[in-house]
Formats: C-alpha cells, structure tokens, sequence
C-alpha cells in the first residue's frame, strides 16, 4: 500500500521560501508530507521538477454571475481552473437578486456545489431597504464576508447603501470579525460629472475615468473608514485603484480603526491610454488610471501596504463590452481569472521581485482575509492540496483560449507577453488543469464556509 494517494514534484514556493526539488505528499485531499529529493512511494506521481509549485491563488473579489445568473458560476469557474484559481471569494451581486439573506445563499451553495469546478467562498449583502436582521443568518450560513456599496449601479442587483443603513450594518457585522468590503466610489460627483459629459456630447472612452476622477474614491474612502473607526467593523477597500487609498487606510488604523484595502491586478499594469485603446474592454470601475499612479501602486505593493491583489473577475458578454460612441453605456468590469497566474508572475518578475511575493498577495493574505487560512491559501501540513504550477517562457496570453462560454472569451490582456504559463492546477490533490484542458467537471467545486471568526488586517 502506498503511503500517498499522490505526490506532486517540483521547486515548491512555501510560505518562508522556495524549497528546490521539492515534493508534497497528498492523502485524502491535504496536504500530508513535504519534502525534498528523492519522494516516497504514492499511487501517483505528477512531475514537475523545472517548474514552481505555488499554493493554489485564491482570488478574493470575482463575480460569476452579475450578468448571466447562477448558471455563470459553472463558465468562470471552468477559467479558474485553467488559470490556477483554485478558491473564487464570489461577490453577492447575482442577477436576478443579490445574496441578502440565509435561505438565497442556501440555493446558491446548491448551485455551487452542483456547478464550480473550483472551490468557491461566498460573500453576502443586503438589501437597499436596510435588511439588517438578516446579517446573523448570513454568517450562521457560513458567508466569509459582506460587500456594500456607496455607489448604485442598480437598485435591487448592486444599490448605494445610505450612510445611516451602513451605521447600521457595521455596527451588526463587527463583532463577528467578518470583513466587509465596499464599492468606494461617490455617487454624487460620478452622477454630476457623467450627466455633464453627456450633455456635452462628451461620451468617447477617456471619459470613462474623467467622469470617474480620483477624488471620488477618496471621498468614498474618507466616509467609510470614518464609520469604520465609529462602529469597530473592519471595513475594507475593494478595489483601491489609488495608493492613496492604503494610505488613508493605514491612518484610519493608527487612530484604532480597522482599515484595509485591496489593488485589483488591473491598477498595477494598465492605464488610460489603454482605456482609450481598448474601449468598451478596457472599462472597468474604478477606471484604469496615470502612468505615474501605477508607479505608486508599485510604490504601497513594495512597503507592504495592500491587502492582498484581486482580479474583479466580471465576465460580461461580448456584446455587453462593445463600444457604440457612448462609453457609458457600455458594461463595467474586465475578464481577469484565466490570466491573473501568468499575468501577476510577470509583473513581479520584471520587477525584480520573488515569487513568494505572488504566493503571499494572491493565496495566502486573501485566503486569511476571509477566514479560509489555514485550509486555504499556503502549501503547509493539513492544508488542501489546492496547488498552481508555472512553468517559466516566453508566452501570449490568448483570449481564445479562455475556459469560458464563448462570448466572455475576450480579455484586456489579449496579446500581452507572459513570462510563464499555468502548466498544472490541483484541487485537493486532484489535476483540474493539465495545462491544455479543464479536467475537473461541474461539481468537482465546493462551497467554503469561513472556517473561524478570528480577524485579520496583517
């Protein structure tokens, strides 16, 4: 009899370093032995000796159904596999209804658990209206954390939460830990700038991000880590695309408050001369911004002041992107999971920065965040084997390829110049991705409850 069901070889990134011609030892799905040299018996070998074995990413912020329901869990989830996401943190704005109490997240665990080729944590809401008492049964139901907005997109899906609402939310939510997330964008000054853009006849893609300023950030931070620091929630940026956000949140914690924020991959490569390239592809919100503000970004990265990175995964149809002469009525958000591997071990890479850099800010730190570590987020003893291997080369990445239905097959990314690939994916020891094709099938995912309630601002 073999000691392991599988072992997996290769140089393996470890929370401390990079062990060199390493192996893991899996038995019933965890991580039970790492090594190096010579591995012990298993019923399988995987070798992957000449690649880097990192723990499976887990991104953090991601919406598999904002545009097409429930059913989109199954496509998304197909295109983490094949880009080394083996745990998605899904946003709770689902179409028709968002996640605002214990029996809707009931049905969408069912749909997880019946569609997900990954593992999936969920993020709960609530409603405009104010359904504070349906928080408790949220947590009871197992959500790791709560997303609110100041800024409506639409009032039943994704609507502004009025500031006595939130008062009020922070207050239910805090002593459980839960981080909650918000959209941090004014709704007042995004409204007035966008309706004289229109008026002006001013609809063309740069006026995406000059509707969009910074300053409507952080007013929107301002207002939230004030109630962050009044109620003892821990109220979290979900998608900084200035670095002076992580500083405004790092005062608020100086003065006792508990205040993160998040960069999602995009604030840390593209700009507005690629909004003006890309068009309808290149929106997103927040906008894409500076040259010089992507410096700074690199600039908190360095010092350790984000959270962790996301991708904001929002894969709206094709059709949904398309830019007709009116920026603004074109759908927000970009494709980012297939490509968030290959994509983050570039950006590092050119850089100069290691690799544990990649296994710290995409796996681990979300992965603690949300209150899945240690069953999630690192290779170490009792974890699942949830493992993304890269293979080093010069590659383009390819919006084709993407595992998804095929009008969400596009990519801001499409044509970039990769410096690896994801050769492998393993999702509790098994290959979900052998690097041509998605093995795992719908259901192979399951829905992760948050494991504790202890917080995390690292």
């Amino acid at each position: 009899m073999s000691e392991y069901d599988r072992v997996i070889r290769g140089d393996l990134v470890l929370p401390d370093g990079v062990l060199p011609d390493g192996w893991i030892g899996v038995r019933a799905g965890a991580i039970a032995a790492i090594g190096t040299g010579t591995p012990p018996a298993a019923g399988a070998v995987a070798d992957h000796r000449g690649m880097l074995v990192f723990p499976g990413l887990v991104d953090g912020h991601m919406h598999t159904s904002s545009s097409t329901g429930w059913p989109g869990i199954e496509g998304a989830s197909r295109s983490a596999a094949a880009g080394g996401v083996t745990t998605c943190v899904d946003m709770p704005y689902d179409v028709p209804r968002p996640v605002t109490d214990a029996a809707i997240l009931a049905e969408k665990v069912e749909h997880v658990n019946r569609l997900s080729h990954v593992d999936m944590a969920l993020y709960g809401t609530i409603r405009k209206d104010g359904n504070v008492e349906d928080i408790a049964g949220l947590i009871e139901g197992g959500v790791c954390s709560f997303k609110l907005s100041t800024y409506e997109y639409d009032a039943v899906r994704f609507p502004r939460i009025d500031h006595p609402t939130m008062l009020r939310a922070f207050r239910a939510i805090g002593p459980s830990n839960l981080m909650v997330a918000i959209h941090n964008e004014d709704q007042e000054l995004v409204e007035r700038l966008s309706a004289q853009a229109k008026a002006a006849g001013e609809t063309h893609p740069i006026m995406h991000a000059r509707t969009r300023p910074p300053i409507t950030e952080s007013m929107a931070d301002l207002e939230i880590f004030e109630m962050a620091l009044e109620t003892g929630c821990h109220v979290h940026v979900a998608h900084s695309s200035l670095a002076r956000g992580f500083e405004l949140a790092a005062m608020f914690r100086a003065q006792g408050a508990r205040t993160t924020g998040e960069a999602c991959i995009q604030y840390l490569c593209m700009t507005e001369d690629d909004l003006v390239r890309l068009q309808g592809f290149g929106k997103c919100n927040p906008p894409f911004r500076s040259a010089g503000e992507v410096e700074r970004m690199w600039g908190a990265l360095r010092a350790g002041s984000i959270a962790y990175v996301s991708t904001d995964h929002a894969p709206w149809p094709r059709p949904r992107k398309e830019y007709a002469g009116d920026i603004f009525a074109v759908g927000a958000g970009l494709t980012g999971m297939q490509s968030f591997a290959p994509l983050m071990f570039t950006l590092l890479e050119r850089r100069g920065l290691p690799v544990e850099t990649m296994a710290s800010l995409c796996a681990e730190r979300p992965a603690r965040f949300h209150g899945l570590f240690p069953k999630k987020g690192a290779i170490r003893l009792g974890a699942d084997a949830d493992l993304c291997v890269m293979q080093r080369g010069d590659f383009t990445f390819d919006a084709a390829a993407i595992q998804d239905r095929e009008d969400a097959r596009w990519s801001p990314y499409d044509g970039m110049a990769m410096t690896a690939r994801v050769a492998a994916t393993y999702l509790r020891g098994e290959c979900a991705w052998d690097g041509a094709q998605v093995l795992a099938k719908p259901g192979t995912g399951r829905f992760v409850p948050r494991q504790h309630r202890e917080g995390f601002l690292g």
